[in-house]
């Protein structure tokens, strides 16, 4: 896509084109290493038992919010803010998906904006949030605001451990940004040590949260969840999850990651 537009919210609707991605039991193998599931979950990590994680559909469609970006839609400036991820049916175990992509909503937050990329296939639907600084102001919609906190019983507390290596070992799966392994480009962001990719931290919490309600974490049907904070690799993480499925992850009392849901089968 080679077409550049100066009002952000001439974006909203167009589609960003649809592409049928292959992949083998290696590629969701690795994936789920990735994510922290351990050798012994052969049912994860060992093809003559794999079932594979709803949330390895997403690094087969991380190449639809690239294109938005490689059009001059937004610039390196630009974060991943939200994520959604609607599954209507198993992945198999290899194969290949026809991946349609949109941009949705453009939303005007006045000194940025909000893109919404949807990816749809027989298999999911998936939205990416992407707050865009220096592209709001066009005279749009705002869009909605956030959901108000509501009263909720105690929680259930769970330990998410990082491994020192996982980002190194995520970026294989497709999400190759600087900021996740040389420390000179995560520096340009803020932050002195490489960070962890949201979708990697994201997924992760689905695998202790399933075991914590007896669950198979790849009978996963719905999964979303804001990135409100950075986690370094190593971190020790805590989840906090509620039975109608709500869940936040928090690193020493912060929250890096908000209005988290994953719902299971």
């Amino acid at each position: 896509m080679s077409e550049r537009l100066a009002n952000a919210g001439e974006w909203a609707g167009r589609g960003l084109g649809e592409r049928t991605v292959g992949y083998a039991e290696r590629d969701a193998i690795l994936y789920a290493l990735a994510v922290g599931a351990g050798a012994e979950r052969l049912d994860l990590v060992f093809e003559e038992r794999l079932r594979v994680l709803p949330s390895f559909g997403l690094t087969l469609a991380q190449w639809a919010p690239d294109v938005l970006a490689e059009a001059g839609a937004f610039d390196n400036r630009a974060v991943h803010g939200s994520q959604t991820l609607e599954v209507h049916e198993a992945l198999p175990r290899a194969g290949e998906l026809t991946l349609a992509a949109r941009v949705g909503n453009v939303w005007d937050k006045g000194s940025a904006a909000i893109f919404e990329v949807i990816v749809e296939c027989r298999q999911f639907a998936a939205t990416w949030s992407i707050f865009a600084p220096g592209r709001g102001g066009f005279g749009g919609d705002r869009g909605p605001g956030r959901v108000p906190d509501v009263e909720r019983d105690q929680p259930r507390a769970l330990a998410l451990p990082t491994a020192a290596d996982q980002a190194a070992l995520y970026r294989l799966t497709g999400d190759r940004h600087h900021i996740h392994i040389d420390p000179a480009a995560s520096a340009r962001i803020g932050q002195p040590r490489p960070i962890l990719q949201g979708l990697c931290t994201l997924a992760a919490a689905t695998i202790p949260i399933a075991e914590a309600i007896g669950a198979h974490p790849a009978d996963l049907t719905e999964l979303g969840g804001r990135f409100s904070g950075p986690v370094v690799p190593g971190d020790l993480l805590d989840v906090r999850t509620w039975a109608d499925g709500a869940f936040e992850v928090r690193h020493e009392g912060a929250s890096v990651i908000d209005d988290g849901r994953a719902v299971f089968a």
